[in-house]
């Protein structure tokens, strides 16, 4: 059961390094929950501060998961709408049938909520260019979490290994 933990555990992380760039997929989370699956295994010892630090930064990355295309389209001159587009984009492109649908989401609810409020193509594509700047930034802030996961997963595994080699 141990090695089993231990697989899945790097199973999830690995899901949740391709969950930071696929839509529908929570990255961070499930990578936390490789961790902790891994944790549970008798030849790893627990260590809650790990787990406890980890569920935190995967809160708070979740909110600004939605957060920040909406901040980008602020930066980039966009109203309210434009925010308030960006987020909606941001939510239905997760259930968008095509690839990156989160990202046209952004872009596409920026655009179209800051040309409703002001007319102007040119400010609207400014706007949902801001969002797209901050759904790159969002996607780059997952990946690295996901892989500070990774490189603590491969350490707890390196500095146990003489336990799990036993399990064999």
């Amino acid at each position: 059961m141990d090695i089993f933990l231990i697989v899945l555990g790097l199973i999830l992380i690995i899901v949740g390094l391709i969950g930071c760039v696929v839509p529908g997929l929570p990255g961070p989370g499930l990578a936390w929950v490789g961790l902790l699956v891994t944790t549970l295994s008798k030849a790893i010892p627990d260590n809650w501060s790990l787990i406890g630090v980890g569920f935190i930064i995967v809160l708070i990355i979740t909110v600004l998961d939605y957060i920040i295309p909406a901040v980008g389209t602020k930066k980039f001159g966009g109203s309210k709408y434009g925010t308030y587009g960006a987020i909606i984009g941001v939510i239905a492109g997760i259930f968008l049938p095509i690839p990156g649908g989160v990202i046209v989401g952004a872009f596409l609810g920026a655009f179209i909520g800051e040309f409703l409020k002001n007319n102007d193509v040119a400010q609207a594509l400014k706007a949902a260019f801001g969002a797209f700047i901050g759904f790159l930034v969002s996607t780059g802030m997952q990946l690295i979490v996901v892989i500070i996961f990774l490189i603590q997963y491969f350490n707890m595994v390196k500095d146990n290994w003489d336990s799990i080699s036993q399990l064999f």
